[in-house]
């Protein structure tokens, strides 16, 4: 990361949406004081044709085509409901030709959850991880392109110099988005986040040292990173239970221990466990995990994962009883929605990361980053039972009178 030396006044900061809440907040964090509004026009030509106009003084004739000569732009870009993802990523490029055609010296892209992260393989064999790759394998994406490293080559073509995400689940996509970034491609894990709430919250009860609490990864590709929050937990009699699945159809899954997991089920009974995923769709999956786990008779059995697609099946699939609650980031903020929660509210938690976001990105881009008593900002519904005051800190509890009293 670059040592601190840029000014807070040479990072402009915003959305591709002028009324996104999470740009907003995301700018509000590292100091901003000027309305994302303020600093960008969002145009829609009467053709529907989207124009970015980056606002500038109207009676300035010295400096047109450089009005950001120097400046750090930063592109907030997150799912909503107002435009499909296709548009979106439109609007990024977009807005970045303008930021670059306009002088601005960096552009930087913070897309928590990367857009075609899911279609990140081709019917080619493109590196020497593709190696082993059969000719099924290959079949399966006969005749579509790999979206994913397209996006990442438009995004540079357009004037993106560093893109910046949150625990991007596809070691292909990593790879690509770093190479064609030059290794200006950050995949920020939110370790810290987790392991706090775990910490300082009463959704999961154990000892001093961990006893009678459990880490589970649902498969081998989420054993490093639930192997990381271990250690980040720093609680040494905690166990870590490692699964297998084996896809026998679309939805179709079976569990079972996996032969290389340090802790057999006989050794959680009765543990609290937090199985931890780095995203869930139709929730099939994880519902039948979690319905595994529950034959051994655990205490609480809660899921954590960072990206939360709220889709109608996944909302009905997981209130099933064998999941006791939901832990999740806002990476995809309709999940603040108490509508888009439907029933899962009351077991869901979110922990909010703009302030997380704006502090990894104020070290990425080289600016001091700002104070704050906490790194993430806790949402839950009051139909959850654990909604009391106690899940506040004293700075938490201030914070939310001093933002009550501003309104």
């Amino acid at each position: 990361m670059p040592a601190v030396a840029i000014a807070r006044n040479d990072v402009i900061v915003v959305g591709n949406c002028s009324d996104d809440p999470f740009a907003i907040d995301v700018a509000f964090a590292v100091g901003q004081g000027e309305e994302i509004s303020d600093l960008i026009s969002m145009k829609t030509f009467a053709n529907s044709e989207f124009c970015p106009r980056f606002i500038s003084d109207e009676h300035d004739l010295s400096r047109i085509g450089n009005a950001l000569g120097g400046k750090t732009v930063v592109i907030v870009s997150t799912t909503n409901r107002s435009w499909t993802r296709q548009n979106l990523a439109m609007r990024n490029l977009l807005i970045a030709r303008a930021a670059k055609e306009n002088g601005a010296q960096q552009v930087v892209l913070v897309e928590p959850d990367l857009y075609y992260s899911a279609q990140d393989r081709g019917p080619r064999r493109e590196r020497d991880s593709d190696a082993d790759r059969s000719e099924r394998d290959l079949k399966k994406f006969d005749g579509q392109p790999f979206t994913a490293k397209l996006y990442a080559q438009m995004l540079d073509l357009a004037g993106v110099d560093t893109v910046i995400t949150v625990h991007n689940h596809s070691a292909t996509v990593r790879a690509v988005f770093t190479e064609i970034f030059e290794g200006r491609f950050h995949n920020l894990m939110p370790y810290p986040l987790y392991a706090d709430y775990l910490r300082n919250s009463d959704i999961v009860s154990y000892g001093p040292d961990g006893e009678g609490l459990a880490l589970c990864a649902p498969d081998k590709g989420a054993r490093d990173f639930v192997k990381r929050m271990y250690e980040e937990l720093g609680l040494p009699k905690a166990r870590f239970v490692l699964l297998d699945k084996e896809r026998t159809g679309e939805r179709e899954v079976s569990i079972k221990l996996h032969e290389d997991s340090e802790t057999t089920f006989e050794e959680i009974h009765g543990h609290d466990i937090v199985l931890f995923d780095d995203m869930v769709r139709t929730g099939s999956t994880v519902v039948k995990t979690c319905q595994f786990l529950k034959a051994i008779r655990p205490g609480r059995l809660i899921f954590g994962v960072t990206h939360f697609y709220a889709s109608d099946e996944g909302r009905e699939k997981m209130a099933d009883t064998a999941i006791d609650e939901i832990l999740t980031l806002n990476t995809l903020p309709t999940v603040l929605n108490r509508d888009e929660q439907g029933r899962l509210r009351k077991k869901m938690v979110v922990l909010k990361i703009e302030r997380w976001l704006a502090v990894n990105l104020c070290e990425i881009v080289g600016l001091e980053p700002p104070a704050s008593d906490s790194l993430y900002q806790i949402d839950m519904s009051s139909k959850n039972p654990r909604f009391t005051r106690k899940i506040w800190s004293n700075e938490q509890l201030s914070e939310l009178e001093r933002e009550r009293a501003s309104k």
